[in-house]
């Protein structure tokens, strides 16, 4: 029995003792990466994300009653119950708003959605910036998808959570979360245009090239819903209106001189149009580099682009600075935080017979720092969300 089978054969064993029925069936949705193309996303630039090989997985079984019955393994309490015609935004701040606001967004959308048991378990590290609430809300509309025949697309899927996320949950998140989880493939970074949803699956084997993406999850927990998220989307979105257009995505990286101009004395406004108009371009040159073959050749993109998260949008923190700084000064390719900041993860490149040498040394920099230890681990470009069983 696959490990993958055995997985599935556990959660829905457990959903069996919680609800006293088999599920219909069981889905696993991947939390991500992100290579390269950070707050890009949400003004309607480019984005280039891979899924990991930790899942969200769900066992569901369709209700005819109106009833929502919500259990996660992961989290202490037993089952919570809703109603899905009392669902409202924003009523909910426990962990049970990302599956019920999907839910809500399916029905507010038209669809037949009637109520549901579900039991979660997860192996996406949470607060680490690895997208763990895209990937539970991808599961669920998954499921719900596949057992009342809604017959949407991965990106339909995408666009549904990211409303529920935006809208039920109310984080103001772009949509590169739920539409890696939903429509990445294995081996493949995907390069998505978040204006019009257009994909193109990039390969992506480091393993081939003796090379590893190493994942270190600086265990500094982030809240995409808190304060300075949203201050940096609403910065985007005056800068844009400043200078009239509709996104930031429109101002060309060879204009972005004359864009800074003419913000005039607006510094802050003037930092964040800098990051987003040079993080495009970089997504641009990776995907150029990747498709030459010049794979070790994007390392230095990579700690271009922590420099420009860490100076003009400013949403690093020392954790993420040490991992960067000391990965590169132990020889790694390029290294930069990944996420949505003030905490999560950072990715590292690395040549395969330097990756346990730059793991120590990071490591042993948290020590020598006072931090909590860090999670480091290999990221391996994996499917995206998919049924089990």
């Amino acid at each position: 029995m696959s490990e993958a089978v055995a997985g599935a054969a556990t959660v829905a064993e457990r959903f069996t003792q919680l609800y006293g029925t088999e599920p219909e069936g069981v889905w696993a949705a991947p939390g991500r990466v992100n290579l390269i193309g950070e707050h890009t996303d949400y003004n309607d630039g480019f984005v280039m994300p891979f899924a990991l090989p930790h899942t969200t997985v769900a066992a569901v079984a369709r209700r005819t009653d109106g009833r929502l019955r919500l259990h996660s393994g992961d989290v202490d309490g037993g089952v919570v119950e809703l109603r899905v015609d009392e669902l409202a935004p924003e009523s909910d701040r426990a962990w049970t708003a990302y599956p019920a606001g999907v839910v809500w967004a399916l029905r507010e959308a038209g669809h037949p959605v009637t109520g549901a048991d579900v039991h979660l378990t997860s192996t996406v590290p949470s607060g680490a910036g690895l997208s763990s609430s895209a990937a539970l809300e991808v599961v669920v509309a998954l499921a719900l998808n596949d057992l009342y025949e809604l017959g949407l697309k991965g990106w339909q899927l995408a666009r549904l959570c990211q409303r529920a996320e935006n809208v039920y949950v109310g984080a103001p998140t772009g949509i590169m979360d739920q539409t890696a989880s939903a429509c990445c493939t294995e081996g493949h970074a995907l390069f998505l245009d978040t204006r019009d949803l257009s994909q193109r699956q990039i390969p992506f084997d480091l393993a081939a090239e003796g090379m590893r993406l190493l994942v270190v999850d600086t265990r500094v927990k982030h809240a995409h819903s808190d304060g300075e998220y949203g201050k940096r989307r609403e910065g985007c979105e005056k800068g844009a209106a400043l200078l009239g257009v509709d996104a930031l995505r429109d101002v060309p990286y060879d204009g972005l001189d004359a864009a800074l101009d003419r913000l005039g004395d607006e510094e802050e406004v003037r930092r964040l149009v800098r990051h987003v108009v040079t993080e495009n371009e970089r997504v641009e040159r990776v995907v150029a580099l990747l498709q030459a073959g010049e794979t070790r050749a994007i390392g230095p993109v990579l700690t271009e682009g922590h420099a420009s998260l860490r100076d003009d949008f400013r949403i690093s923190c020392p954790e993420l600075d040490l991992v960067v700084d000391t990965a590169n000064a132990s020889g790694a390719l390029g290294a930069r935080m990944t996420g949505g900041g003030f905490g999560g993860s950072a990715i590292v490149l690395v040549e395969e017979a330097d990756e346990e040498a730059i793991s120590k040394a990071v490591v042993d920099a948290f020590a020598a720092a006072g931090f909590t230890a860090p999670r480091v681990f290999a990221a391996v470009p994996s499917p995206g969300a998919h049924r089990l069983s």
